[in-house]
């Protein structure tokens, strides 16, 4: 029995070599392939088919920045529900050259949305919140007016979060200077000052049409902060970045101070500073989140994970399926587009704040996507080459480019 130990070590040890010799080649070679990949990414394009494309896609994504006069940016990828990988590039403040890194925060804009609705939906899961219920059972400190509009069906969390409440306003945001006087949220809604905004204003029944709404989104925000008992920028950390891991993110504006805040700052279309680093947005639910592309990715990968199924970390199977089902109205579900490009599925959201430019995109069923974050005004161009090259790289169904909503 003794002798049988050192011989049966002994035989195991060349297998154990070769399985750890496997692993170190399996990883150099995975490096390889992402290195690879990003370097195909990175190279001047196949000229395109019309003249306007073949300018673009004959540059570098360095060239590509330079023409665009976009300073920083910043990509993840995700494939097989997991990130792949990420990079930045160029810089985060042009006047000091301070570079863009991977953990660099961006403004999301938009893309706060679809970090709600995902916070919402938690809420359903949770049944603390119900989609199809009267929204004015939710708020406290301000109602949706009744009219002739909502007798028979009321404005509702998913008409809310799915564009389809009757809301009017179209409202982008253009935020408010640092240190200036913020309306609250109920202020905003009646288009009182200090907004900068006018008031909320429904014209149409609800699920009757589809109208882009970010005065419906700051309508979200009151009924999720009063339905929790705390600050909207709270029950979001709690409910979504904090479960996620997303160190990175927060609904709250950043302090101004650049070097403790590690942010991209804002720039005009020809990559000049804008005069303050960044605008302000008391919209917390339609326009405040600050973020990575890394962190982003999580977002993508917590809905996919759900879809998939049983559950990911704040949704299960069955909300996420909810999540991405349009009422039948649009192309909106809860926060984010569905769209279908050849044979393909794929949620997604864009976004433009003042300065900055956002998208993120990930396939229904096949655990892929891609987040891009820039910090200026032409932004737009320099993502829609991006997605088109990630699209071709990685031999994806068709993207759709990110567009003005």
């Amino acid at each position: 029995m003794n002798n049988a130990l050192p011989n049966r070590r002994t035989r195991l040890l060349p297998t154990l070599f070769l399985a750890v010799s496997a692993l170190s080649i399996s990883a150099a070679q995975a490096q390889d392939d992402v290195a690879a990949m990003i370097a195909r990414i990175e190279a001047p394009q196949i000229p395109g088919q019309t003249p306007g494309q073949r300018d673009l896609v004959a540059l570098s994504i360095a060239e590509l920045m330079e023409r665009l006069h976009v300073p920083g940016l910043s990509i993840a990828v995700v494939k097989d529900f997991k990130l792949h990988w990420a990079k930045a590039y160029g810089v985060a403040d042009a006047e000091t050259g301070r570079p863009v890194g991977t953990q660099t925060r961006f403004q999301a804009a938009s893309i706060s949305k679809p970090v709600t609705a995902l916070a919402a939906m938690h809420l359903v899961q949770k049944q603390r919140l119900k989609l199809d219920a009267d929204v004015n059972t939710m708020l406290k400190t301000w109602q949706v007016p009744v009219s002739d509009l909502t007798r028979v069906q009321p404005v509702t969390p998913r008409s809310l979060l799915s564009h389809t409440s009757g809301a009017d306003d179209g409202f982008g945001f253009p935020g408010y200077a640092p240190n200036t006087p913020l309306p609250t949220v109920v202020q905003i809604i009646n288009g009182q000052a200090p907004s900068n905004m006018g008031k909320v204003v429904f014209t149409r029944a609800p699920f009757e049409a589809y109208k882009y709404s970010g005065g419906g989104y700051t309508i979200m925000q009151l009924a999720l902060s009063e339905l929790s008992g705390r600050p909207f920028a709270q029950f979001m950390q709690s409910t979504v970045l904090t479960p996620l891991g997303m160190a990175q993110s927060t609904f709250e504006p950043l302090p101004t101070i650049t070097d403790t805040t590690n942010a991209a700052m804002a720039h005009d279309e020809q990559g000049q500073r804008m005069g303050p680093p960044w605008r302000i947005y008391p919209e917390q639910a339609a326009a405040s989140l600050w973020s990575t592309p890394s962190d982003l990715a999580k977002i993508i990968i917590e809905i996919q994970t759900g879809l998939r199924g049983p559950s990911g970390k704040v949704i299960d199977q069955r909300t996420a399926r909810e999540m991405i089902s349009p009422p039948g109205i649009g192309r909106y579900a809860m926060g984010l587009a569905i769209d279908r490009h050849q044979e393909g599925w794929y949620f997604s959201h864009n976004g433009s704040n003042w300065g900055y430019w956002a998208w993120m995109t990930g396939h229904i069923r096949k655990g892929y996507g891609v987040v891009i974050m820039t910090n200026g005004d032409n932004g737009l161009s320099l993502m829609n080459q991006i997605a088109d090259r990630v699209e071709k790289a990685y031999n994806w169904d068709s993207l759709e480019k990110p567009s003005s909503k």
